[in-house]
């Protein structure tokens, strides 16, 4: 299988694409960390659904995530009342 992949894709772009799959994945791990942290007070915020959405389909996490990155920076920026 691997040497499938690797006469499929060349060395680069086996390493590219292993690269991008890396990363996917650590933004997944991160998105559901982030999707699961509770309020600064320390209550939950009863999203378990969204928990269960992130682990079973896997982009939910990566664009949440996105979009809360986006968001923190549009209130640090001051465009957000």
């Amino acid at each position: 299988m691997l040497q499938s992949f690797f006469e499929n894709f060349g060395f680069f772009g086996a390493l590219a694409l292993a690269f991008v799959l890396f990363i996917f994945l650590i933004l997944w791990i991160a998105g559901i960390a982030g999707i699961a942290l509770p309020y600064d007070g320390g209550q939950k915020k009863g999203n378990d659904w969204q928990v269960l959405i992130a682990v079973v389909f896997p982009p939910y996490p990566v664009i949440w995530l996105i979009y809360d990155m986006y968001q923190q920076y549009r209130s640090m920026d001051g465009k957000q009342p």
